[in-house]
């Protein structure tokens, strides 16, 4: 009995040794529902009970496990999460300023307050008057480097405090000012008024929100965005290199390290077009 013991706690140990061997940048699929912090956390606490490493509530034997998110996706939005772990979370800045690529359902003739379906109703307009060739010109418009002003329900900052949080709170919460975002490309996948979909493609501190609400108000009519998903960040994309929860394992994702570590060097340089916010720094948008 001993015997099986020591071997079981050898297996535990050698699961913890490669954990905490585990360095670089991967991706999870991040469903509908949990915040990108929780699901992070179950993550964390997924590969610790793996290695057998007891947290009992202990936060600080918890921090011994160093992982962290590149780009905070909204609760109702889906997709790709990239991770870092160990030595990686240092490289999440870098792939924050990388380019994302999203799918985005519009409804066009109604406003929200957080720009999304999450939100009260505080606008309806008629729509009618849409046609597929308006939406498709209004799109030039916002393709290139553009200015945008991100809404007020978002992770952005003031004096420590996430905006939504604050405005949560009922505290009067001032828009902050436009600033230069880049939008490398921009089409319309689908037109089935009052829904339609758009493919974009963006640098950091983009908010698709925003664009959608923006297309709205182009076309004479108002818009809230209702479904929104990443596809691509960085290198990663959903299809090929999004894990799902079922692949969260020490095995699963030391493989998938390796793959997702060998396409960075191939990135084109991040400086060359660095739109990145410094607010920004821990968080993304959409």
């Amino acid at each position: 009995m001993a015997g099986g013991e020591a071997g079981g706690g050898g297996v535990a140990a050698r699961a913890a040794q490669k954990l905490f061997s585990l360095s670089g940048l991967f991706a999870v699929y991040k469903p509908k529902g949990p915040t990108s912090a929780a699901v992070l956390n179950l993550l964390k606490e997924r590969l610790l009970a793996e290695a057998g490493v007891q947290t009992n509530g202990n936060k600080r034997k918890n921090q011994v496990l160093k992982i962290g998110h590149g780009g905070t996706l909204d609760s109702a939005a889906t997709g790709v999460l990239v991770v870092g772990i160990g030595k990686g979370t240092k490289l999440l800045k870098t792939i924050l300023a990388g380019s994302k690529k999203y799918t985005a359902i519009g409804l066009l003739g109604k406003a929200t307050d957080t720009l999304d379906a999450t939100g009260k109703v505080t606008e309806e307009k008629p729509y009618d008057q849409v046609t597929k060739r308006d939406l498709e010109n209004v799109l030039q418009k916002f393709t290139g480097d553009i200015m945008q002003v991100p809404p007020l329900y978002s992770a952005l900052k003031k004096d420590g405090e996430r905006l939504s949080t604050l405005v949560k709170r009922g505290e009067a919460v001032e828009a902050k000012p436009a600033r230069p975002v880049r939008v490398y490309s921009l089409s319309l996948q689908q037109f089935q008024p009052p829904l339609f979909t758009l493919d974009v493609e963006c640098g950091g501190g983009f908010y698709v929100r925003s664009l959608v609400s923006d297309i709205g108000k182009e076309l004479s009519t108002c818009a809230s965005m209702q479904e929104l998903t990443r596809t691509k960040h960085g290198p990663f994309t959903l299809e090929e290199h999004a894990l799902h929860e079922d692949k969260w394992t020490i095995d699963e994702i030391a493989r998938s390290l390796e793959h997702c570590m060998s396409l960075l060097p191939g990135e084109p340089s991040h400086k060359k077009f660095k739109t990145e916010h410094p607010e920004e720094t821990a968080v993304s948008c959409e």
